[in-house]
């Protein structure tokens, strides 16, 4: 298969585009948080395609993006009160509201399960493409699964080029980790995924908000999720992921005192001049005090070290707080929970 990559988006382009996810196609597009691999979300078929493409599991579900926010009821059966506080407050944005679904959204989609995501993105041209191709377009990461996810068009190319019809390049990703998800379809709030929307911000708005533990600790293959990136090893490179928690000097100075030959690490930029002329391979996962920053370039800093030859990978891994919890939760997950504290 040809991938067309389209560096200027334009409206003829969109339209292109819109009539490729119609026709039952793939195409990579942006959003504000990753790029994502959509397909129509009503069309069972070109949803299994996502996963071909991808070679994901067939029991993780996948997210449908929609336009505007009325679009919401033709995907969930059911819309809370609280469901709607969420999307007057958060949407367009980095956020996934899993609700009871419709009959009318395919098994592919839900994984078989009776719940449905839905995220209105921010990203303009992630709009315009749904409002061209007009249907909900179901889209998880395009990367080859369990790769560190694509916040560029060139990260989408290297893993899907020639696996999908056409690439969109909308610059590199504003967010950087994937949405927030968040389940309104139990007796209480839970958050599924930490992103960009943070686990304050939705207590802000719904109160009571439990956390669920497969966002701080590996969870068996025999349970059942209900949103993506829960289950499986996800978002890593080829080399070895060791993320170590605590103090940035403590973490920095355990790191220096593990280097072996081959190793790779990422640092925060204040700690960067400890390991200047001790490693090979080095990049900044910026300052401790930034998380928004340090999920800009997580995914980056992660593929960089395929291209490179690390053998094992070294990571700072920030604390919980605000979208400091995305990013930890991310490279643990890198990381096979293979997570060192001091």
């Amino acid at each position: 298969m040809t991938t067309e990559f389209v560096e200027n988006i334009t409206e003829q382009a969109l339209r292109r585009a819109g009539a490729v996810i119609r026709q039952g196609g793939l195409v990579a597009f942006p959003t504000e948080t990753v790029y994502g691999l959509g397909a129509n979300a009503l069309d069972g078929a070109a949803v299994r395609r996502i996963f071909e493409a991808k070679g994901r599991p067939q029991d993780n579900p996948l997210i449908c993006h929609i336009a505007s926010p009325d679009a919401i009821y033709s995907l969930a059966r059911e819309v809370p009160e609280a469901a709607l506080r969420l999307a007057r407050e958060f949407w367009p944005g980095p956020l996934t509201i899993v609700l009871p679904c419709r009959p009318e959204v395919p098994s592919e989609v839900t994984a078989g399960l009776d719940t449905v995501g839905i995220r209105l993105p921010s990203h303009p041209q992630a709009r315009a493409l749904i409002s061209e191709a007009g249907v909900p377009i179901a889209a998880p990461s395009a990367n080859t699964s369990g790769r560190p996810s694509p916040t560029t068009a060139a990260h989408v190319l290297e893993d899907m080029g020639g696996r999908i019809d056409m690439i969109l390049d909308g610059g590199a990703c504003s967010v950087g980790v994937e949405s927030t998800v968040v389940s309104l379809a139990g007796s209480v709030p839970r958050l599924l995924r930490p992103g960009g929307v943070t686990l304050e911000m939705l207590r802000s708005v719904l109160g009571e908000v439990e956390v669920d533990r497969a966002v701080r600790e590996q969870i068996g293959a025999d349970v059942r999720v209900s949103a993506p990136g829960m289950k499986y090893r996800h978002y890593a490179p080829r080399a070895p992921v060791v993320a170590v928690t605590g103090d940035p000097q403590r973490s920095a100075a355990y790191i220096l005192s593990e280097l072996k030959d081959g190793d790779g690490v990422i640092c925060f930029e204040e700690c960067r001049p400890m390991f200047e002329g001790r490693v090979q391979y080095l990049h900044s996962l910026g300052m401790a005090s930034d998380p928004s920053d340090q999920a800009r370039r997580l995914f980056d800093d992660l593929r960089a070290f395929d291209h490179c030859g690390a053998e094992r990978i070294l990571a700072q891994c920030p604390g919980d707080d605000g979208v400091g919890l995305a990013v930890a939760n991310r490279l643990k997950k890198a990381a096979g929970f293979h997570v060192v504290e001091v």
